[in-house]
C-alpha cells in the first residue's frame, strides 16, 4: 500500500474482496471448458474405474461378509478430486492476472493484502464447493442412507476443504511465472498428495508382518492432511459397514484436521503474497 494512499474503510475493503471473489466466478462462466476439465475428469474416473476394479475390489467385515464395492469406496475420493482440480484452475489466474497486467493493479492499490488473498481464494473456493455439491447428487445411485442432518454437516466440510486446496493452490501459483511451470508441480506434488488420502486406496494397517514400505506408507497418509477430509467424507456419507470396515480417524479429529489446514494454509497464501517472484517455485 502507499504511504500516502488513505486507508479504507472496512466496508470498502469488503466491497474489493466481494469485487474480487465475484471476477473469478464471472471468469469461469465465461471459460465453459473449465467445468468439463474440473468435474468431467473425475467422474470419468469413478464410472470407468467403478466397473474396472469392482471385481478385484473387497472389503470384509467381522463376519466376512462384502462392506461395499469400489465404486461406493471410491464416492469420496472423486468428491475430493473435483474440489483439487477446481481449486488448481481456478489459481492458475494468478498467473494470468500477473501476465495481464491485472494484479499489479490490485497490488498497489490501498487494499490490505489480506483481501486481495481472500478475494481470490474465496471465488475458487465457491467454485469448487458448487461443483463438489453437483457431484454429490450423484449419491443417490448409491446405497446411503441419507438426512438433513447428515449433508449440511458433509457440505460444511466440503466447504473448509475447497477453501484449503485453494489457498493451497494460491501459494502454489504466486510462485510461478508460467502455467507449464504450475502444471508440473500439480503432477509432481498435487496429485501424490491425493493419491496418499486414502481416495484411490485404504491406509494400510500397521502388523508385525508390515513391511517398511507399508510402514512408511502408512505414516505418509496419516499426516496427509487430505486424509482427514477423505476420512470425514466417508464416514459422513457412509455410517454403516464400509465406514466400520476401513481405518478411519475420527470425525472430531477429521474435522479439526480439516480446518487448521485451511487456517494454516490461508495463512500461508498471506504471507506468500507478500514476497515477490523470481522463478518457477525454485
Amino acid at each position: 500500500m502507499p504511504d500516502d494512499a488513505a486507508p479504507l474503510s472496512p466496508l470498502q475493503v469488503w466491497a474489493a474482496v466481494a469485487a474480487l471473489c465475484r471476477r473469478e466466478i464471472v471468469r469461469f462462466f465465461r471459460q465453459r471448458s473449465r467445468l468439463v476439465g474440473a468435474i468431467g475428469q473425475p467422474v470419468l474416473f469413478w464410472v470407468f474405474f467403478g466397473a474396472g476394479f469392482d471385481q478385484a475390489f473387497r472389503l470384509a467385515d467381522s463376519s466376512g461378509r462384502t462392506a461395499g464395492s469400489f465404486r461406493e469406496y471410491y464416492f469420496p475420493g472423486t468428491l475430493v478430486l473435483i474440489l483439487l482440480f477446481t481449486a488448481i484452475f481456478a489459481t492458475i489466474s494468478i498467473i494470468e492476472d500477473r501476465r495481464a497486467g491485472f494484479l499489479q493493479s490490485v497490488l498497489v492499490a490501498p487494499l490490505p493484502r489480506w483481501a486481495m488473498v481472500l478475494g481470490k481464494v474465496l471465488g475458487g473456493t465457491l467454485l469448487a464447493w458448487i461443483q463438489g455439491l453437483a457431484f454429490l447428487t450423484l449419491v443417490v445411485t448409491l446405497d446411503v442412507d441419507w438426512s438433513l442432518l447428515r449433508f449440511v454437516n458433509l457440505a460444511a466440510l466440503l466447504f473448509v476443504a475447497s477453501l484449503s486446496l485453494t489457498a493451497l493452490g494460491f501459494v502454489v501459483a504466486w510462485r510461478m511465472e508460467s502455467t507449464q511451470g504450475f502444471h508440473a508441480i500439480m503432477s509432481v506434488f498435487l496429485l501424490p498428495l491425493w493419491l496418499l488420502s486414502g481416495a484411490f486406496f485404504p491406509v494400510p494397517a500397521v502388523t508385525a508382518e508390515s513391511t517398511w514400505l507399508q510402514i512408511a506408507l502408512h505414516g505418509a497418509m496419516r499426516i496427509n492432511p487430505l486424509t482427514y477430509t477423505v476420512g470425514g467424507v466417508h464416514q459422513l456419507l457412509f455410517n454403516g459397514p464400509l465406514s466400520d470396515t476401513l481405518v478411519l480417524p475420527g470425525l472430531g479429529w477429521c474435522w479439526a484436521i480439516t480446518a487448521l489446514f485451511a487456517v494454516g494454509m490461508f495463512a500461508v497464501a498471506c504471507v506468500t503474497s507478500r514476497t515477490r517472484t523470481a522463478a518457477d517455485l525454485l
